[in-house]
């Protein structure tokens, strides 16, 4: 399995949109990055963090890998979000988007490719970092009550996002 990540829209998942100076966002950046670390020692796979460059960054996509996480700023004028659409064409089904953005999840379906809101992986990194035994069947999901005929079946978006969670 391998995790794309929208950095920024996991890094302000969990708060309102506060304005942080450079050495806040870059401290911010860091510790999003340890905390990746820490789930990707707990549940192996390859993540990629994707943060926006086109602002203030460079004239070529910079990578790196810090801590056995890949970080992709994307270069000036290119925002992470066509990075990101960019890495879904690349990895194709066997990937899993972690965005609350829109536009990507709307991409990422029409390629039939699992789409995890970051409120929601953030929680199963909370989870997994704190109870470290018990991860797999730490966020249950609820139980829907099942009924005969397909008026009942979850939708394919549904049932996609409910089986990525179960591998998370």
């Amino acid at each position: 399995m391998h995790l794309i990540v929208d950095g920024y829209n996991l890094l302000y998942s969990d708060r309102s949109a506060v304005q942080l100076n450079s050495a806040e966002l870059r401290w911010e950046r860091e510790r999003l990055v340890d905390r990746l670390s820490v789930y990707r020692q707990l549940r192996p796979c390859e993540i990629t963090l994707v943060f926006d460059g086109w602002q203030g960054g460079w004239n070529r996509e910079m990578r790196e890998r810090k801590r056995g996480v890949e970080v992709i700023f994307s270069r000036i004028g290119e925002r992470a979000d066509e990075v990101i659409k960019r890495l879904i064409k690349e990895k194709g089904a066997g990937a899993v988007v972690v965005t609350s953005d829109r536009e990507i999840s709307r991409y990422a379906d029409k390629l039939a490719v699992a789409v995890v809101p970051s409120n929601r992986f953030m929680e199963k990194v909370e989870r997994a970092a704190s109870d470290e035994k018990d991860f797999a069947g730490a966020m249950e999901e609820e139980r829907i009550s099942k009924g005969k005929g397909p008026s009942r079946r979850l939708s394919k978006r549904e049932r996609r996002l409910r089986a990525t969670l179960k591998r998370l």
